[in-house]
């Protein structure tokens, strides 16, 4: 054999081996490959799934809907309505950081600012880039197609009345938890429970399919408030229009429903939108109505003659001597316009003698006086549950000194809110009974206290109206074809070192109609300017404007129709 082939064959039997080796190389990488396919797929299977349910499965919150809040006749007051919100994955978002500025423009943010959150966010899986947007404007940004964009559906509560009811509603916050008002104070009622589902994502983190819910949410319950809008929208404009004609601070009307204690409106001004969260501050959504005091002044009058009444030493027609128009307490001197002589009770009340009051609060016993102002509600919370609401002042009678219980006679010494003189005269228009006051409608109205004798009541019902009559510090809370029974009241605001003299709370409490009243209503201007502050003059004006229409809302028929009324209606009908 030659040289030449013997090295040829050598040279096969070299590449023969080699390429046997290679074969044999990926013949056994292949049966590798397959060996752990198969184990993978068929014996660790459990491990694949669990890492790529890492990658793309993920757990979802599901939002839930607040219950609404509605007036008695099912108005709505505040309901929640869709939005979305938009968030990122700050990580994945910065591998497209040249686009930051693209998405700050639609989130109407500074792109320099959202750049520094994003960075500052780096450790973060979750970052929110901006809350409660409408569905159209998340949809906008959704469709930059950005790495770690994601919207959430939220719900953001909306209040169609506006400052019409804001005090009463009161307002959520971003996360929709009660913050004020109803909103606050029902917020368990109202608020429901958000539940969380398992959601399919693909790379972009979009979800493609939901895998399994984990927990369903529940909806907030609805809340049916007490409120009768229509009342509500004619207190707000009446009040509003006396506060810019006389240029007063402030001021509140209250209506309650005698028969179930539910209070039919309750408006203050200034008020305040609650749909623009830039008025937020408590100087504007307190509600004064129920968490600011004052002193009655003379509008308290009809409580000391229903004491005087109770303790057996007084009658209406009981007289009272004045004169000479002023009595000395101590070093204060308290007196009357003019000197009104010897006077009844009745009288009293009607032309407001300060003097006349005083004198009966001081010969009543301190204790029996005491029981019948706390009777009343005065220096105790109402039962409405309304969070903030102030229980006023009532000192104890063995705190008095004399000078007290003579100024508690005509208002001064006593604090109270709105809310609690409008229950303190429901009291006296429910027949010497008062109910629970209730900001919610009640199916059957709450049990009922007795607070004085209905022969006491009816009393001071009468004495009462003589204050309404042409010519009394009242007139001018007349209503047309109703009877009405009521109290004025002026009182000097307490300013530091004493009373103020050019600053008052001008008052008129009432009751309509007064024959068998259904509705009790309490009307404070705080600080009129001008020539006129007496309570006759800003506050009795509306209370007539107010209760006129809400008596013809509610169709309570007219008690005081006269001869020629009545004249003109049967010439009306017989047309």
């Amino acid at each position: 054999m030659s040289r030449a082939r013997k090295t040829k064959q050598q040279a096969v039997r070299r590449f023969t081996g080699r390429t046997t080796l290679v074969i044999a190389f990926f013949v056994l990488s292949a049966g590798t490959l397959c060996a752990r396919a198969v184990h993978l797929q068929v014996f660790n299977k459990d491990f694949l799934n669990r890492q790529a349910d890492s990658r793309h499965l993920r757990t979802e919150n599901i939002s839930a809907n607040r219950g609404a809040i509605t007036d008695r006749n099912g108005e709505p007051l505040a309901i929640s309505t869709p939005v979305d919100s938009v968030w990122a994955n700050p990580k994945e978002l910065a591998a497209a950081v040249d686009r930051v500025p693209e998405l700050a423009r639609l989130l109407d943010l500074d792109a320099e600012l959202l750049m520094r959150r994003i960075t500052r966010s780096m450790d973060k899986e979750f970052l929110y880039l901006k809350r409660h947007l409408n569905p159209e404007q998340a949809s906008q940004i959704l469709a930059l197609k950005l790495p770690g964009i994601n919207s959430q559906r939220e719900y953001r509560r909306y209040y169609p009345a506006g400052e019409v009811t804001g005090h009463l509603v009161g307002f959520t916050n971003i996360d929709d938890d009660g913050q004020e008002g109803l909103e606050l104070a029902f917020n368990h009622w109202l608020a429901g429970e958000s539940g969380s589902k398992r959601v399919l994502k693909d790379r972009m983190g979009r979800s493609v399919e939901n895998v399994a819910s984990i927990k369903p949410s529940r909806n907030g319950k609805d809340l049916r408030s007490s409120i009768d809008l229509r009342l509500q929208y004619l207190a707000y404009r009446t009040l509003k229009a006396s506060i810019q004609q006389h240029k007063a601070e402030s001021g509140s009307v209250v209506i309650l429903d005698i028969k179930s204690g539910e209070v039919l409106a309750m408006v203050n001004q200034p008020s305040y939108n609650p749909n623009d969260r830039s008025q937020y501050s408590a100087e504007r959504y307190r509600n004064r109505a129920i968490t600011d005091i004052f002193e009655p002044g003379s509008s308290i009058k009809p409580l000391i003659m229903a004491a005087a009444l109770e303790s057996g030493r007084y009658r209406a027609s009981s007289m009272v001597e004045t004169a000479p128009g002023y009595v000395v307490v101590g070093p204060k001197k308290i007196e009357d316009p003019r000197n009104l002589g010897r006077i009844s009770l009745t009288t009293v009340l009607s032309r407001s003698s300060n003097v006349g009051a005083t004198k009966v609060a001081m010969s009543l016993e301190p204790d029996q006086l005491w029981r019948t102002m706390t009777k009343f509600g005065l220096g105790t919370l109402t039962s409405s549950g309304f969070p903030g609401e102030s229980a006023g002042l009532l000192t104890h009678y063995n705190d008095w000194r004399k000078i007290s219980q003579a100024t508690l006679g005509y208002g001064y010494g006593v604090s109270v809110t709105p809310l609690q003189l409008t229950q303190a005269y429901a009291a006296l228009g429910g027949a010497g009974e008062v109910r629970p006051v209730s900001l919610v409608r009640l199916e059957q109205p709450g049990e009922a206290v007795r607070v004085m004798s209905a022969e006491t009541a009816e009393s001071v019902r009468d004495m009462m109206e003589q204050v309404v009559q042409p010519g009394a510090t009242g007139s001018a809370a007349g209503v047309d074809g109703y009877r009405i029974a009521g109290k004025t009241g002026t009182s000097w605001k307490f300013a530091p070192g004493g009373y103020s003299e050019d600053k008052y709370f001008s008052v008129f409490a009432g009751l309509a109609p007064a024959s068998d009243p259904q509705l009790a209503a309490v009307v404070i201007i705080d600080e009129p300017t001008g020539d006129q502050y007496y309570g006759g003059e800003v506050a009795a004006p509306v209370f007539s404007s107010v209760m006129s229409e809400s008596l013809r809302l509610l169709a309570i028929p007219p008690d005081d129709l006269g001869a020629s009324a009545d004249g003109s209606l049967v010439q009306a009908m017989s047309q």
